[in-house]
């Protein structure tokens, strides 16, 4: 396509889509009829490509997510498509930037943190490499929330980007369900007839994913609850304006808001509802696709993989089991078996409290069929392995862990140090019922977005210096290794890194009134908040390093900028905390006139896949300090170290891997194992001890007491002082010194500009591994047993 074509089609869609000429459209307008023309170009592939799916009678790939974190679309879609030089073109002829309207879009309130930035990497790489797939999830209003601060303490606003016409997705009124909850269940035999008190319509909203060069797109579905009666006209024409309004109101509810606070039982009652909702519109939609081309359901398995990202959709399993029982007549052990073959279950944490478990009387009143199903498929395991020790009913309770493995033909950890400690910790038993069940399958990340779109510099140097083959196939950057040595492309690297931290500075200049020096170590820590992930151990090195630099200003201290960025639940407590003391301490550094030329810090509000992309391609460090064996894999440390980030972290997660392939001395390593951090917890006050051998540890948390950041309130962060000092489940205090060595070894590195370069390049050059293109490929081989449809690809294509 020309950019005379393109230019031709963005203007017939604001003349004719959006009802505006030229002289009158703004930016809204000129990104709407920009997203239409790009989409025009990306449903042209999505129909060849369904139509080759259909006609290839493929195997199908479902993944079922309650987040997809896709942030913004349309920049990425433009990249894909090889158009950015033709739209570029298209509109600058217009006199519009295309920077500008690209940034003009808002990013997709569907997720929080690494499970749903995860599915959305996987939903790129499916279409990159041609597998046919769909997602599905829900499409949420508002989101998880807009964060924002007040006396540096969260507050939290729902998310409005659905204010504005999202013009990816089209409204599917034929994939509408009716969806149940409550009510009785007339048993007959092992089928039963479930007549449910409460029905919801799950409507779907399709959204196309188009892979790199374009060959290929699949579906993201995502459902909205809609009221089975839309509106009561008799109460609304007696006056009765708000209880006529209300079913429609009660509906929206299960798709306004991305997990709503489940500290009340109503808001424990509405997390159920949500992840029964999306998981059933989702069967009933794979169901029926199947049905419209085959016959025998016991062929189920041949042409569906349904992929379970974490206990979400856990309900998936009696849910397939109660329509292949009780709506298709198949017998109950004949439905188990083809279930189970159809799923496979992702788990995400080795936190047991993290694995779901309902309370079964709430399950009761609202999915009283499936407890009952559960309970049927929980005797006849139990029937299959009398010397049991594990159920997935008791003690009142239903566990989604053991539901999701039990009804998993495969189980899979997202790191090889999770997958092994899976193995031993949250799914021992179960794992020795079943040993050939659980596989791993590190996480990856798209190199699309997360080099080529976040970091054009760094791409075209990368392309420049070994062509652009890696954009598809990212482990070709090992190829850049050799370019390490030469003294001409580490000087263009460094400079790379130089401007985009220049333009992060500018941004958080303009944003937020802070002053950040290019020159300083920009040492990052951005995740979701949570004791596990460390936060707090983070800023209470920069509580002791402050001090220290107070006490000797003149010790030589390379100045360094300590950015954090993430949100906290609505409902912990701790981790708000955290961010208050984040910000607190914030304001006492920042305005010391000694310390501020050396150490800065600010914690950047409502992060999201946006911010992400400005923070990873300037950071020189990055933060990956949870406690060892308790990060199941992270992502955002695979994003870091593709643009050249260092990483302090410790031996946890994916960082094992990490380390392992870019190399020992290009990582900075601190902390006890897994191993050590089990037996440092039998210690008897392991805390206390660790604090009175180290004196810059104690005099830290003493601020936390003291006042010294709170001075109107002073005992305000004891809590954080006594959590820290007192049971210490995540080891702060334990790790605290050897985390200290390894910052001051950070230092001497970056004082040695040439060798942080070189270091630097070799962990881009080492990362391209960590694609989520070699995730993909090893689920098709060991999970879903389906192929990369390369002919269909071709045929897609043509």
């Amino acid at each position: 396509m020309t950019p005379a074509e393109f230019r031709t089609s963005v203007l017939r869609h604001l003349k004719y889509a959006i009802g505006k000429d030229e002289q009158h459209a703004n930016t809204y307008d000129w990104r709407l009829a920009l997203t239409m023309a790009v989409r025009d170009q990306i449903v042209d592939r999505w129909v060849a490509s369904t139509k080759a799916t259909y006609d290839g009678h493929e195997k199908r790939v479902y993944y079922l997510s309650m987040e997809f974190l896709v942030g913004r679309l349309l920049e990425d879609a433009i990249s894909n498509l090889r158009l950015m030089d033709v739209a570029h073109d298209a509109l600058h002829d217009l006199g519009i930037d295309l920077k500008a309207i690209v940034g003009n879009e808002p990013d997709a309130a569907l997720g929080n943190g690494g499970l749903g930035r995860l599915a959305a990497c996987f939903m790129e790489s499916l279409a990159t490499l041609g597998v046919p797939a769909y997602g599905y999830g829900i499409r949420y209003e508002h989101g998880l929330f807009r964060q924002r601060f007040e006396g540096g303490r969260q507050v939290e606003e729902p998310e409005d980007w659905l204010r504005q016409v999202n013009p990816w997705e089209f409204i599917r009124p034929e994939a509408a369900f009716e969806i149940g909850f409550g009510g009785h269940v007339h048993v007959k035999g092992v089928r039963g007839v479930w007549r449910p008190s409460e029905t919801v319509v799950a409507e779907g909203h399709d959204t196309p994913i188009v892979g790199w060069k374009g060959h290929w797109a699949n579906t993201l579905r995502l459902w909205a609850s809609q009221p089975t009666q839309l509106f009561d006209l008799d109460r609304f024409n007696r006056g009765d304006y708000a209880a006529a309004a209300a079913p429609e109101a009660l509906a929206r509810t299960i798709s306004r808001v991305l997990y709503p606070d489940d500290t009340t039982p109503e808001g424990k009652a509405l997390r159920l509802k949500q992840e029964y909702f999306f998981t059933a519109a989702s069967l009933h939609d794979i169901v029926r696709r199947f049905e419209s081309a085959y016959h025998d359901l016991r062929e189920l398995p041949t042409k569906v993989a349904i992929q379970l990202n974490d206990t979400h959709p856990a309900i998936a399993g009696p849910e397939l089991v109660r329509i292949l029982l009780d709506e298709r007549g198949m017998a109950f052990e004949d439905a188990v078996d083809t279930a189970r073959y159809c799923l496979s279950y992702t788990n995400h944490t080795l936190l047991p409290e993290a694995l779901e478990r309902w309370p079964e009387d709430l399950m009761r009143g609202l999915l009283p069929r499936h407890v009952q199903l559960i309970e049927m498929i929980d005797g006849s395991h139990a029937k299959q392995y009398p010397s049991r020790a594990v159920a997935i009913c008791e003690n009142g309770q239903i566990n989604m862990g053991e539901l999701s493995f039990i009804m998993a033909h495969k189980v899979n950890g997202v790191s090889a140090l999770h997958t092994e400690l899976m193995k031993k910790t949250v799914f021992n038993e179960l794992h020795a019922l079943h040993p050939d069940r659980i596989v791993n399958q590190t996480n990856g990340v798209t190199p699309r977005r997360w080099v080529l779109g976040c970091n054009p510099r760094l791409a075209k140097l990368i392309t420049e210096t070994i062509g652009p083959d890696w954009i598809g196939d990212a482990e070709r950057l090992a190829e850049l290794d050799p370019a390490v040595k030469d003294a001409g492309f580490l000087e263009r690297y460094a400079d790379i890194k130089a401007a985009n931290k220049s333009e992060l500075s500018n941004w958080l200049s303009t944003e937020f009134g802070f002053s950040a020096d290019p020159r300083a170590i920009f040492d990052v820590q951005i995740k979701r908040m949570h004791e596990y992930k460390r936060q707090h151990l983070n800023i209470l090195e920069a509580i002791a390093l402050w001090q220290e630099i107070r006490d000797d200003p003149d010790a030589g201290w390379p100045p360094r900028v300590k950015i954090f960025a993430g949100k906290a639940a609505p409902g912990y407590v701790f981790a708000k905390e955290i961010i208050h003391l984040i910000n607190s301490v914030a304001t006492k550094i920042n305005a010391d006139p000694v310390t501020s030329p050396y150490l800065k810090v600010i914690f950047a509000p409502n992060y999201n896949v946006t911010l992400a992309e400005r923070l990873i391609p300037a950071a020189d460090l990055s933060e990956q300090i949870s406690t060892a064996g308790k990060e199941a894999s992270g992502t955002g440390n695979m994003k870091f170290a593709l643009n050249g980030a260092l990483t302090i972290g410790t031996l946890d997660g994916a960082n094992v891997e990490i380390r392992e392939r870019v190399g020992a001395e290009n990582f900075f390593l601190f902390g006890m194992t897994a191993d050590e951090v089990i037996k440092r917890r039998t210690v008897a006050n392991h805390a206390a001890k660790a604090i009175a051998a180290d004196k810059r540890l104690a005099r830290a948390i003493d601020t936390l007491r003291d006042g010294t950041f709170t001075p109107d309130q002073p005992g305000l962060f004891a809590g954080v002082a006594d959590n820290i000092s007192g049971h210490d489940y995540f080891v702060v205090s334990s790790d605290f010194a050897d985390y200290w060595r390894a910052q001051r070894e950070v230092d001497r590195a970056f004082a040695d500009a040439k060798g942080w370069a070189a270091m630097a390049a070799r962990n881009t050059a080492r990362s391209g591994w960590f694609s989520s293109d070699r995730t993909i490929r090893g689920y098709l081989n060991d999970v879903w047993n389906a192929d990369i449809a390369s002919a269909m690809v071709d045929r897609a294509a043509e």
